[in-house]
């Protein structure tokens, strides 16, 4: 249902439905953004009704623009919350700090990584504007990262969609758990070296967190 739906908006609207779900999907908010890619990148492999460079480009910019929004919210409002409210959720101090730390040093990985992870990559712009990652480092990250996203599906999709299409299911599986298996061992490692990693935050990040 929701695929046919889909079908017929790209169709209609072409890469300014593409764009738009992408952008918006990039801010944070829940919607198909990387099935859009797919389904547009598939038309311009089949249909023809598409050009691939057009849509990986279209696409790209969308992504890049979305994740400036999100970061920028982020920004704004995020790092805020932490501080007002999240001791509510087991956020200490510290452990706000190793946010911060974590993408001072390896933000820009963070950033291009989990443009290929489902849920994370609609949240990674906001985490890294909450977390105050320099904005310098993560355009950059944030370009790479949306280039390189939306030229391997697109690719990979318009030379190989009714291949990949009719197997669709079985590759949703495969990311999924590759995706959930992700998370789950970067949330044990932070677990098992938490207080390490607290120390080399202060280290890096001496005193007492700045009020916005």
């Amino acid at each position: 249902m929701l695929i046919s739906w889909i079908t017929q908006l790209i169709e209609s609207y072409g890469l300014i439905f593409v764009a738009v779900l992408i952008c918006v999907e990039s801010i944070a908010l829940p919607v198909p953004g990387e099935t859009v890619l797919i389904l547009a990148a598939v038309f311009a492999g089949t249909r023809h009704q598409l050009n691939i460079v057009a849509v990986v480009l279209t696409a790209a910019a969308a992504a890049f623009v979305g994740q400036v929004v999100g970061y920028m919210i982020g920004r704004q409002f995020g790092y805020r919350l932490l501080l007002q409210y999240g001791g509510c959720l087991r956020i200490t101090e510290g452990r706000i700090k190793l946010g911060e730390y974590l993408f001072l040093r390896y933000g820009i990985t963070i950033v291009i990584v989990a443009r290929f992870v489902p849920v994370l990559r609609s949240i990674i712009a906001s985490l890294a504007g909450a977390n105050r990652m320099p904005a310098p480092p993560f355009l950059f990250a944030n370009i790479v990262g949306a280039l390189v996203w939306t030229s391997v599906i697109g690719y990979l999709f318009f030379l190989f969609g009714n291949l990949i299409h009719r197997a669709g299911h079985f590759i949703a599986i495969v990311v999924g758990v590759v995706a959930v298996t992700a998370i789950v061992v970067g949330v044990n490692f932070l677990r098992r070296h938490e207080e390490r990693l607290i120390a080399e935050a202060e280290l890096a990040l001496p005193g007492r967190l700045k009020t916005p």
